[in-house]
């Protein structure tokens, strides 16, 4: 592959800044003479009863958001015209030196029911008006369980609820004198933080498919979801090349591992972002694909030159600005290539300001990682945090362990002349463009009533159904013989092989996937077994084998952030080994569905047919079986390889999709 820098690779992205910075020309740049700021910056402001939660009236809701029983979105305009433009001026003049920091700290919050009447909600309003926040990020929701030893299975991510989020985030508007930008992890639809949104399959599923167009119709599912729940910013699409087998925190994240595969998809999915009126950003800037390290429990080393990052991380980042990203998200990830000084691309100019800035030319809105993440405390505090940050060119300050200190700290950076107060007003002013573009300066809050026909429901589910039946990858073997004919007569034992049993509260292996089998096969023994069973548990699972017809093993292996973990376990795959081995002398079929981490179908080299997910839902346990059973075929296409390089994948491959 003939490498090219970054500089000669930009020509198509020319007009990246002109549509991104959404600043007004300097002949056509308003004036704030005779007007009057403080006014306008209240024009957007809801009134109590519409923050209470009462219906309000058709002009109060904000732009992009369909009416009920429709699904029109109004797209991201690519400039702003003269109201909007006024409206960020006038609203920039008007706010003090502390609103203008304000403006770049981003807390968070969980998206279960909230009541007004509770100290969390107290606290997290304090927060918000303390700070002056700029904006806020969404998350799922918590529940706590208990710190024991020996049996630790309990599992403490829920989802979050639709009417919980609107509700919440229509009384923050209410309390900010300037409409906040809210924004959330939807990487895989806004069913991957919100209980009845549509839940879409993982990055590498679509990248299975080799269709951009189902990247862009995910996205744009995704977009009116959020937008009906007043959020306003997506962190996605994932830009990252996985090409790092053992890359424990992007792994299916990631679209695949060939960057113009990648690349195309990044592309697809900013449009469909945008064309549904959502912010899209591309993440982890300047890419995580080949790390071993977690960076939410370390700081990964990225130790490759700069010709390599310009061939291989980089064109899906480039790819993703020609499709018009509003945003980029700065990964917790050090580059000796790009800055000689140790520590994170966060806190590097270098990075930020030098490469994406600079040299790729990007206008738009720069955020950084979770703050909260180790790769970062382990190092700093959340004041010198922010610091680093804002110093290096970042925008938002997201998810600090402590806004306020976040904020106190750049305050005092700027007092005392370590952050001029022009880079805070210049991230200010990006910051306002976002929301004028988004048109919060007409309307903020949402409309109660219109969640429910907006969020969820048959549209998203058809899209969500089509990606993960054309998913589905046959590694090796054959389901189309008689072999695994469904018969109300053959003694099938299926094993959930689990990597470990804890952290499963919110998708259940193989929940879905046993009634499906047990319709084909009502003579179904089903056993669970993780990385906790013992011998005498192993020994059972051996003799039952001896007696079956056939033996199905649904693989769960997750790449989960903050884990640390991504195999099964050894005692687990020499079972499979001696499985596999015994089923040749009695002629008994075997076979695996993967579901998630994929390289795991690398441990299975004896297995005799091997079917790939990446996913971990309802959609494609049902759609494995259907493959498995000879009622579809394997349409998807090997995304990774499954050997230590990339020209040593089995598997189908096709073509990089155009």
């Amino acid at each position: 592959m003939r490498i090219l820098p970054v500089v000669l690779l930009l020509s198509a992205v020319a007009a990246v800044p002109a549509a991104q910075s959404m600043r007004p020309a300097a002949s056509a740049a308003p004036t704030v003479s005779g007007a009057q700021p403080a006014a306008m910056a209240q024009t957007a402001r809801p009134s109590a009863s519409q923050a209470s939660g009462a219906r309000p009236p058709a002009p109060g809701a904000a732009a992009g958001v369909p009416a009920p029983g429709t699904a029109a979105v109004t797209p991201l305009p690519p400039v702003l015209d003269r109201e909007a433009q006024r409206w960020v001026t006038q609203t920039l003049a008007a706010m003090s030196a502390d609103e203008r920091i304000g403006q770049l700290i981003v807390p968070a919050f969980n998206a279960t029911y909230l009541p007004t009447d509770t100290e969390t909600y107290d606290t997290l309003v304090r927060t918000v008006t303390a700070t002056h926040a700029g904006g806020v990020i969404a998350f799922g929701g918590t529940e706590p369980a208990p710190q024991v030893l020996l049996n630790p299975t309990y599992g403490t991510v829920v989802l979050g609820q639709p009417h919980a989020l609107a509700s919440t985030l229509n009384r923050l508007q209410a309390v900010s004198r300037v409409p906040l930008l809210v924004s959330s992890d939807f990487e895989y639809g806004a069913g991957m933080r919100i209980a009845g949104a549509t839940r879409l399959p993982r990055a590498m599923a679509i990248g299975a498919t080799g269709d951009p167009q189902l990247a862009y119709e995910a996205a744009r599912v995704t977009a009116r979801e959020a937008r009906a729940m007043g959020v306003h910013m997506n962190y996605g699409p994932v830009a990252d090349v996985n090409n790092n087998p053992r890359n424990p925190v992007i792994n299916t994240r990631a679209f695949g591992e060939d960057p113009a595969r990648v690349a195309a998809m990044v592309e697809a999915s900013v449009r469909g972002l945008q064309d549904g009126g959502v912010l899209a950003t591309l993440k982890h800037f300047p890419g995580h694909g080949d790390t071993d390290v977690d960076s939410h429990l370390g700081l990964p080393l990225i130790p490759h030159p700069r010709t390599r990052l310009d061939a291989v991380e980089l064109p899906p980042f480039l790819a993703g600005l020609r499709a018009g990203a509003a945003a980029v998200m700065v990964a917790h990830i050090e580059l000796p290539a790009l800055d000689a000084t140790a520590g994170p691309a966060t806190f590097s100019r270098a990075v930020v300001t030098g490469l994406l800035r600079d040299e790729m030319r990007f206008g738009g809105l720069v955020v950084t990682d979770a703050m909260k993440m180790d790769a970062i405390t382990r190092m700093v505090g959340p004041g010198e945090a922010a610091v680093k940050a804002v110093q290096a060119g970042a925008d938002l300050v997201l998810d600090s362990p402590d806004p306020i200190a976040a904020f106190e700290g750049l305050k005092a950076a700027v007092e005392g002349g370590a952050i001029p107060r022009e880079r805070i007003e210049a991230s200010a002013r990006r910051i306002l463009e976002a929301k004028a573009r988004l048109g919060l300066h007409r309307g903020r809050m949402v409309s109660m009533d219109a969640v429910a026909d907006q969020v969820g429901g048959r549209a998203g589910a058809e899209v969500a159904q089509r990606i993960s039946a054309r998913a589905i990858t046959r590694v090796r073997g054959d389901t189309s013989g008689s072999e695994w004919q469904p018969s109300p007569t053959r003694r099938v034992l299926y094993l959930s092989l689990l990597d470990y049993p804890s952290g499963w509260r919110i998708a259940a292996p193989a929940r879905t996937l046993i009634p499906a089998l047990r319709a084909r096969w009502p003579r179904l023994e089903s056993v669970e077994l993780s990385d906790r069973s013992t011998a005498a548990e192993l020994d059972l699972v051996r003799t039952l084998a001896s007696q079956a017809d056939a033996v199905v093993l649904g693989v769960f292996v997750r790449a989960s952030s903050g884990s640390g973990r991504m195999d099964l376990a050894p005692g687990l795959l020499r079972l499979v080994q001696q499985l596999t081995r015994a089923s040749g002398a009695r002629s008994q079929p075997v076979a695996a569905l993967v579901f998630g981490n994929p390289y795991t179908a690398s441990a299975l080299g004896e297995v005799p047919t091997v079917l790939l997910t990446y996913d971990f839902s309802d959609l494609a346990e049902q759609h494995a079986v259907e493959v498995l059973a000879g009622e579809r075929a394997a349409q998807g296409v090997l995304p990774v390889s499954l050997g230590e390089s990339p020209a040593s994948g089995p598997g189908n491959r096709g073509p990089a999709p155009r």
